[in-house]
């Protein structure tokens, strides 16, 4: 049975929230954090990714980097238009874009839950980022971000967090993406806490990095506040996943190489994927339809897209084995939208790209519950949750 634990945010004031809060750290690369937190040092970047308080191209993994992610965090705890909530307690978060909701429990999961298979997992993780997140939350004494989790869906718990969504809340801003960011300090926390332990089991939907690290950090540590790491849960009901593309390096001929494998239709300006199956190719300043064929491999895992992709094209034509870590490939989430694909490409000679249709959610639970791992870069969560609202400090 799952378990959620209130806390003690450490918070901004509700006429700071907007300003305060930011995207994850992992969505957005250096130049463009550097860009969202000009002009704004209430940004929550500057805990999460502090390189941007340092000379232009330092290395991220450089120990001037780490001091100044405590270091900022320290001066927030400190300053006036921080709060840190007396009594420990759960909170709703809800996001909105366009005609999307979605509700979740915002509180502390276990580290041991997470370590006996209670909060499963679909993707692996890249040891020198797991590395780079312990050494943050280490030095900073604190769990800066949530990670995205999603359960099965339950009544009891469905039920309180919409008496709570009746009540005012915390925090409720319209961050620049569009997006509403809504949040409620929940007053049942304890009969909600009590519900969610009714909660079968809890999947990782964004985050395995902190997840990982959080374990590491305790293991490493015994420091007892890090037993416990925070999180959003959604229901699945309520939780939508985007593609997740790619741009890859190919040599030359490479249209008529995949036909010669699979059906290649030219798309006539269709640029999205209308069903599981198929991929849409950006090459040669035209879209194609792709047709992957079906698996001849055994589990659930192989069945998905981006597998059959590697299994049909990358694999035998560009002798890409692991998509983790080859060079050639570049993943870009979907909501920057195929637009962008086919600039990139037009900007770099040599390169195609990859629109797919996104991976159902109930393929990550299957995969998910039969103790498999997806490729890297399956799933793309949209809305993302917000930095820097609620943070778990060791106190």
């Amino acid at each position: 049975m799952a378990v959620i634990r209130p806390f003690r945010a450490l918070r901004p004031r509700a006429d700071l929230c907007k300003a305060v809060a930011s995207v994850p750290y992992d969505v957005i690369d250096v130049p463009e954090a550097r860009a969202l937190a000009d002009g704004n040092p209430l940004s929550f970047l500057h805990v999460i990714r502090p390189e941007i308080d340092l000379p232009v191209g330092i290395d991220e993994h450089d120990d001037r980097v780490y001091a100044q992610g405590a270091a900022n965090l320290k001066r927030w705890v400190q300053d006036a238009g921080s709060l840190h909530d007396a009594t420990p307690a759960l909170y709703a978060y809800r996001l909105r874009m366009g005609e999307h909701s979605q509700t979740g429990v915002y509180g502390l999961v276990s580290v041991d839950e997470y370590d006996r298979g209670g909060i499963l997992k679909h993707e692996n993780t890249r040891p020198p980022k797991v590395k780079d997140r312990v050494r943050h939350i280490v030095e900073q004494r604190a769990h800066a971000e949530p990670v995205y989790l999603t359960f099965p869906d339950n009544r009891e718990v469905a039920r309180i967090l919409e008496a709570t969504q009746r009540q005012d809340p915390l925090y409720d801003f319209t961050a620049p993406d569009g997006v509403q960011h809504t949040v409620w300090k929940v007053q049942a926390s304890a009969a909600l806490a009590e519900a969610f332990g009714h909660v079968p089991v809890l999947y990782v939907a964004d985050g395995h990095h902190r997840c990982e690290a959080a374990s590491k950090v305790w293991q490493s540590t015994c420091i007892v506040a890090s037993r416990c790491f925070p999180a959003v849960c959604f229901p699945v009901s309520e939780v939508a996943i985007l593609a997740y593309n790619r741009i890859v390096e190919v040599g030359d001929a490479f249209v008529d190489r995949v036909s010669e494998r699979c059906v290649v239709r030219r798309a006539s300006g269709q640029d999205v994927p209308q069903r599981r199956g198929d991929v849409c190719l950006y090459a040669e300043g035209a879209w194609h339809t792709v047709t992957l064929p079906p698996t001849g491999r055994r589990t659930v895992a192989d069945t998905l897209d981006v597998a059959r992709l590697g299994e049909f094209l990358f694999e035998p034509i560009l002798g890409i084995v692991d998509q983790r870590t080859d060079p050639r490939l570049i993943f870009v989430g979907g909501i920057r939208g195929t637009d962008e694909l086919a600039q990139r490409v037009n900007r770099q000679t040599g390169t195609v790209a990859f629109s797919m249709y996104p991976t159902g959610i109930d393929e990550l639970l299957a995969v998910s519950d039969a103790g498999l791992l997806m490729p890297p870069k399956s799933t793309w969560f949209e809305p993302k949750l917000r930095s820097g609202l609620l943070v778990h400090l060791f106190d």
